[in-house]
């Protein structure tokens, strides 16, 4: 086959160009290693350069938003597209680009696919517009994947009769594996002696992190040598609580030793229209690292954990949290069952590909 993905160039942040990076790298990635044509026009949202460059089989193109001609990037595509005439083109990261990838199929008579790792209508809730555009755009497009189950079933409301196949997450295999947590400690300059319990990504109200803190007092009750430790873009207004230790933004490089540093990481959601179809990254790598995890029982994260009750906190619930936490305390290393890879996850990718080409 050959295939087209039109992607941000830096989802979460993270560069494609110079880091493999989640579904948006490696579904692409490893079916270029499988002997499909891939292409990969990305866009930046930052001034830069246009760089075209190959990677292994793939070819990677990114473009920028800024510049003489704001519709350079849908030039660049159309360009694309008449070049190498793609069987597939396949929308990634975001709703604009599952909409172009469906507009540019129709327009050059490719096939279209458009995958969703996120509910993205939950983004910019109120842009009541693009939301109807990319509820049509999933009606109509030849073949549409989705992270799991729950948003499987939201966003086939919208296609009705026809099926939203489920490809998986799974954690970067280079970086995230066990590592020794002692020469992760010293490393991050992180004490021996206590017992630390992690949160890695936004700390923000609306990711239910007062529920953590609040935990995280009660635990310290009956285990005093214990501290919060934090990563990642810290909410202004926020106030954090005593024995809290944060390490702002790390680069990432530094988040799989910091996950290793960990005696338990908190995984804390919501049941808003985010987190009800939420697939955090975080948990699928702290469990690659088998690090004991406390994640909030949703509906998702109860697919992702298997149902294991030790693991999951009532939502919104103080004290089961501050108990599942003590309980994850007195664990190790825990293997954890049946662990998703990306070579599964593009296993599948490439099925429904094929069945509907």
């Amino acid at each position: 086959m050959r295939l087209l993905f039109l992607s941000k160039r830096r989802p979460q942040n993270k560069d494609l160009l110079h880091r493999p990076y989640g579904r948006f790298y490696y579904l692409p990635h490893l079916l270029s290693q499988r002997g499909h044509d891939v292409y990969i026009l990305l866009l930046s949202y930052q001034f830069e350069l246009s760089v075209k460059i190959k990677k292994n089989a793939a070819v990677w193109q990114s473009e920028t938003i800024f510049g003489l001609n704001p519709l350079n990037f849908l030039s660049q595509a159309n360009r694309l597209v008449r070049k190498i005439n793609p069987d597939w083109i396949v929308g990634f990261s975001d709703t604009y680009y599952g909409i172009l990838a469906h507009w540019l199929a129709k327009k050059h008579g490719s096939r279209s696919a458009i995958d969703a790792y996120d509910n993205y209508e939950s983004y910019i809730p109120w842009l009541k517009p693009l939301h109807l555009l990319w509820r049509k755009t999933i009606k109509s497009a030849d073949v549409v994947t989705a992270a799991g189950p729950q948003l499987a079933q939201y966003i086939g409301r919208f296609r009705p009769y026809r099926k939203v196949h489920i490809v998986p997450m799974a954690a970067d295999p280079t970086y995230f594996r066990p590592l020794d947590k002692q020469e992760c400690r010293i490393n991050l300059n992180l004490p021996q002696d206590k017992n630390l319990i992690g949160y890695c990504g936004s700390i923000y109200q609306n990711r239910g992190i007062q529920t953590v803190f609040s935990a995280f007092e009660r635990v310290r009750r009956v285990n005093p040598d214990t501290l919060l430790i934090l990563s990642g873009r810290l909410q202004k207004s926020l106030v954090l609580p005593p024995n809290t230790k944060y390490l702002g933004y790390l680069s990432d490089d530094l988040v799989p030793i910091l996950l290793n540093c960990m005696d338990v990481l908190v995984v804390p959601n919501q049941l808003s229209k985010f987190g009800k179809y939420s697939y955090p990254v975080k948990l699928y790598e702290a469990m690659n690292c088998q690090i004991p995890v406390v994640a909030t029982a949703t509906e998702p994260a109860k697919w992702i954990l298997k149902n294991e009750a030790q693991f999951l906190a009532r939502p919104a619930d103080i004290n089961d949290m501050a108990q599942k936490i003590k309980s994850a305390l007195q664990l190790e290393r825990p293997v954890y069952k049946e662990l998703n890879t990306w070579q599964n996850s593009c296993d599948k990718f490439e099925e429904v590909l094929l069945t509907y080409a």
